[in-house]
């Protein structure tokens, strides 16, 4: 937000204190120059009042942002929880599913594969849901290619393909996919014959989702009725898996 904005938004929030009964129209000139004058002298006394109408606006856009995943997550629950195109990791049958939006090259993402595996294990009863979300440039789509290709392969190995990618130190692409597929029994020529058959529809789909929860980055999460913007910790999404199985919202 540009100084400019800010103050004029302190503006119009002290106009509007200042003359409740009075449209700006209805002021003239010399009232509207002493009203500017006042709101100048006491932004420059009180220059915190811009942090503090930042600080809410961005508050405000943040709860917008929740309310718009809070009714994505409804319309599109199924496709969320329950697609057949999705791995999981944890308890097949948990009746509490954790849904993770990543991409292999995102650094969050591989710190936040620790707490993956810390919720799984806290967890006897939660299902973890993988959602590649490859949006870091050419290097992490070619990476899900690999990634796809493995998982219609050798399904009962993704887990292992899953953490051996997203923990490497090298950047995943193209060569580095196949070379931890290959580790894993799965021939190089296998992977490419399924990679030419494939039509990408899966990360489209996936991306467009990722669109309507109102996600832009990785890793994202959706846990019971929330979709969660960034990597928060494990002990974070513990208290709201709890939660779900106590009252079925993330928030009792």
């Amino acid at each position: 937000m540009t100084l400019k904005t800010l103050i004029s938004s302190s503006a119009l929030a002290l106009v509007a204190l200042l003359a409740p009964v009075a449209p700006a129209s209805a002021l003239d000139d010399a009232q509207k120059k002493e009203i500017g004058e006042f709101i100048r002298e006491y932004l420059i006394e009180h220059p915190e009042v811009m942090i503090e109408v930042q600080q809410a606006l961005e508050m405000k856009q943040y709860q917008a942002r929740l309310k718009q995943a809070e009714v994505a997550v409804q319309e599109n629950h199924a496709e969320i929880f329950t697609s057949a195109n999705d791995m999981s990791l944890g308890n097949p049958n948990g009746k509490i599913t954790i849904v993770e939006f990543f991409d292999y090259n995102c650094g969050y993402c591989k710190r936040a594969m620790s707490d993956m595996d810390t919720i799984i294990k806290s967890n006897p009863d939660v299902r973890f849901v993988l959602k590649e979300l490859p949006i870091l440039g050419p290097a992490s789509v070619a990476a899900h290619k690999v990634s796809n290709a493995f998982r219609k392969i050798a399904p009962e190995k993704y887990a292992d393909f899953h953490r051996m990618l997203l923990g490497s130190e090298e950047r995943a692409d193209e060569d580095v996919a196949i070379e931890v597929a290959t580790s894993l029994g799965v021939s190089e020529e296998k992977l490419r014959a399924e990679m030419a058959k494939d039509d990408d529809s899966d990360a489209q789909a996936t991306e467009l989702l990722a669109r309507k929860l109102g996600i832009s980055g990785t890793p994202s999460y959706v846990v019971g009725n929330e979709a969660i913007f960034g990597a928060i910790g494990a002990e974070a999404i513990n208290q709201k898996i709890a939660n779900v199985g106590q009252c079925g919202k993330t928030t009792c």
